[in-house]
């Protein structure tokens, strides 16, 4: 007994001497903050609806970036990139244009909330490196990206041929206040990277200018430079998406932030691109991921959606220990600014980010009243997954028109066809704001906004050459869009793959076919072989101009030119696209193509004030599903908006039978399809 006592003293002794040599570390609490994939979205204002919108915004992010800094005794603040594209307050400035010292409303907006250093996006090269370089000048924070380089004699700034194109990485020497009150200067890196496919996507605004390496062979280079030179920690912030986790090594990899966490060396990873968010329990499945806190691999990691519908928030506990500090306890989380469940804002806007834009707020909202034609039908997009659709039917019509007349003589004999797909469907059923993201124009006047409603990308038109042998596989990757439904099962099951992005979901006018759900999909969500036996796209034919119908290996042996934009004809991603397909460059954006096609079709006679005649965008119904035969009842279901104009429209347009079921917990309405081939 009195061994025992002595034996349970001493180790009492040993844990409280521990505890207090542990206490007598200095611990520093940081906090750092995100926002990432802005797209120009600075008002919380839908230009399209022409309102408000309190589920958008940096001025609402804003407002959690100054409550999330007073709850903190230190806080740095990063952005993660794609700021100058994607809504039409950007459209509108790269239409005006950016005079000498005239600052981008993105960064009038952004020089208020006192940035730490901020990353290049895919998008920031969307309207060339000039834009770019104009609208940076106006950054009062610094820019980082480690994997693009100069690639002409000589770029910007005096940077020549094989220099970084920016500053890599950044190593700040920050001041921040221990718990007991004391100060200590904590050296914080930051590197940041972009998608090296950013040469196929904007290969007309960066061909022979830059070259973009790796993102993970970067990394592996760049962070035990940034250790040497004194950084404690180090954030990663990379313009890429969570990416393979069962290959993570793809040294090209458009998405690789799975790999990232698993350099030595990077203590955090502040990411974006995909427009998702993370941690959620969607992404619970991934291996050595803890959702609860936010790890990837034992590293933190946030995504915070896109247009500032949520914030990034890393919480580090540091110790200083034998001089070096040391991370003892890290966590992550998004931090939403709007409860889409309950419909209610969680923070009111910034009247000084508000203020800040007033003049370019305005100026987007006369540049978008523009008309420009009238249609005859509605154009919404609840329906663009699961049938043939008027939102995208009038792309494809406005695509083929432009490259039938700027065709060369020596391609006029091949067919045109015609490439489109679904830009805004539902998003990808990740966040509460998703379930608002959906084309709405209806019939009557329309003006500039409607059109870039339909068109949302400042893409360029380009036309490809293929074969139907090609085509066919191009479909066969877009119809990955869709889960595998097993006939012989009376489960409920979900039509739509959420992974594989509706921009994505390519449909090819001009010809006729139909999708076997039953089967699996030959492709994954990037067009590589999964199945290579598989074959989803039943039915394909080509009616020619003589009336004479091809199908099977005549419509195989068909060239075909197919209308497309600069994303998927030099992306190279699916079959039948790629440089050595291109045959045909136009310097008109899509967008200026269908707003062409509408003036041309609308004829507004000015003494009745009516129009005389209007564009009929009318689903074509080229493509359908194959009937599914069963025994059994099916129970097939998809999502879209939960609205009174939604109810309306998909009881009035619905091509197969279709019935509302309930509301999800993101606000989509569950519906139910009968793919039965009953009418």
């Amino acid at each position: 007994m009195y061994k025992t006592s002595l034996l349970t003293l001493a180790i009492a002794f040993s844990f409280t001497a521990f505890a207090q040599q542990t206490e007598q570390f200095p611990t520093v609490k940081l906090r750092v903050l995100e926002t990432s994939d802005l797209h120009a979205n600075i008002m919380d204002y839908n230009y399209y609806a022409g309102k408000e919108d309190p589920t958008i915004g940096l001025a609402r992010t804003a407002s959690l970036i100054d409550a999330a800094r007073k709850a903190a005794d230190n806080a740095v603040l990063v952005d993660n990139g794609d700021l100058l594209q994607g809504s039409p307050m950007g459209d509108y400035m790269a239409h005006t244009g950016l005079q000498p010292g005239q600052i981008h409303p993105v960064y009038k907006a952004m020089n208020l909330l006192d940035y730490t250093v901020g990353n290049i996006g895919n998008h920031e090269f969307n309207y060339g490196l000039d834009f770019l370089h104009k609208s940076l000048s106006g950054a009062r924070f610094p820019y980082i990206n480690a994997n693009v380089y100069c690639a002409a004699a000589q770029c910007w700034d005096g940077i020549k041929q094989g220099q970084h194109l920016f500053t890599p990485y950044l190593i700040k020497a920050t001041q921040v206040t221990d718990t007991a009150g004391h100060r200590h200067t904590l050296n914080i890196g930051y590197i940041g990277f972009v998608p090296p496919q950013i040469l196929q996507w904007d290969q007309q605004n960066l061909r022979g200018k830059v070259r973009a390496d790796s993102i993970i062979e970067t990394a592996k280079k760049l962070v035990p430079e940034m250790k040497a030179k004194g950084a404690d920690i180090i954030i990663a912030i990379p313009h890429s998406g969570i990416g393979s986790t069962e290959n993570p090594g793809d040294p090209m990899a458009e998405n690789a932030v799975y790999a990232i966490t698993q350099v030595p060396g990077i203590d955090a990873v502040l990411f974006g691109h995909s427009h998702s968010i993370f941690p959620a329990p969607r992404y619970s499945g991934l291996p050595n991921t803890d959702i609860s806190k936010g790890l990837m691999n034992g590293i933190p990691a946030v995504m915070p959606g896109r247009w500032g519908d949520n914030m990034g928030q890393v919480d580090f506990t540091l110790q200083l220990q034998q001089n070096r500090w040391q991370i003892v306890d890290a966590r992550a989380q998004a931090v939403p600014i709007y409860d889409g469940i309950r419909k209610q804002a969680l923070v009111t806007a910034d009247a000084h980010i508000h203020q800040a834009v007033v003049a370019e707020h305005q100026g987007t909202q006369a540049y978008m009243e523009r008309p420009i034609g009238a249609a005859a039908t509605d154009m919404y997009s609840y329906l663009a997954q699961v049938q043939d659709d008027p939102s995208v039917q009038i792309v494809a019509d406005a695509q083929i028109a432009e490259v039938k007349a700027q065709l060369p003589d020596t391609l006029k004999g091949l067919p045109v066809l015609s490439a489109a797909a679904p830009f805004k469907a539902g998003g990808r059923h990740g966040t509460t704001s998703d379930a608002d993201q959906y084309i709405q124009v209806a019939k009557g006047t329309l003006t500039f906004k409607n059109a870039a409603d339909l068109y949302l990308f400042p893409n360029t038109m380009v036309a490809v050459k293929v074969t139907g042998a090609e085509l066919k596989d191009w479909l066969e990757c877009a119809a990955n869009q869709f889960n595998r439904i097993d006939p012989h099962s009376s489960k409920p099951q979900q039509l739509i793959n959420y992974n594989h992005p509706t921009y994505n979901f390519d449909i090819i006018d001009g010809v006729s076919y139909r999708i076997d759900v039953t089967q699996p999909s030959k492709f994954d969500r990037e067009c590589q072989v999964t199945n290579p036996q598989a074959s989803r796209i039943v039915d394909l034919s080509y009616r020619t101009a003589s009336g004479k119908l091809l199908t099977g290996k005549a419509i195989a042996e068909q060239t075909f030119i197919v209308a497309t934009n600069n994303y998927r004809a030099f992306g190279g991603k699916f079959v039948g696209t790629g440089s050595q397909h291109v045959v045909m460059e136009l310097p008109n954006s899509n967008r200026e193509a269908l707003v062409n096609y509408i003036t041309a079709q609308s004829k507004f006679d000015a003494d009745s004030g009516q129009y005389q005649t209007m564009v009929n965008p009318a689903a074509d119904y080229n493509w359908d599903f194959a009937d599914i035969r069963s025994d059994i009842p099916l129970d097939i279901r998809f999502t879209t908006q939960n609205s009174d104009k939604a109810d309306h429209f998909i009881n009035a347009h619905q091509h197969r039978p279709m019935r509302k079921l309930h509301v999800d917990e993101l606000g989509f309405a569950v519906y139910q399809i009968d793919l039965s081939g009953k009418r």
